[in-house]
């Protein structure tokens, strides 16, 4: 049984690449919703940052504040992940 490859127009891909860079929504959650690949359509978007580079709006002093927040916030959220994946193990194991 063999899939069949979905082809998507320049146009189509144009549009999906524009909803993640106008929205600011994530590319997974864009990709969930066009009910494509979320590699592929990262794959898109960098494409598009190399071709168009230098053509999107510096980030603001705000903006850059915020993101340095959530890069905080992530590292603190996959050390608490880590952390607590490490413990399950460990309790699953002593109670085998």
């Amino acid at each position: 049984m063999t899939e069949s490859r979905r082809r998507f127009t320049p146009e189509y891909k144009d549009e999906a690449v524009k909803l993640v860079i106008d929205s600011g929504r994530p590319v997974s959650a864009i990709a969930k919703d066009l009910g494509i690949n979320e590699g592929t359509l990262g794959s898109w978007v960098a494409t598009w940052r190399r071709a168009h580079q230098g053509e999107e709006e510096p980030l603001s002093m705000s903006e850059r504040a915020r993101l340095r927040e959530l890069e905080k916030e992530n590292r603190e959220l996959r050390m608490e992940r880590e952390f607590l994946s490490k413990a399950a193990a460990f309790f699953a194991q002593r109670h085998q």
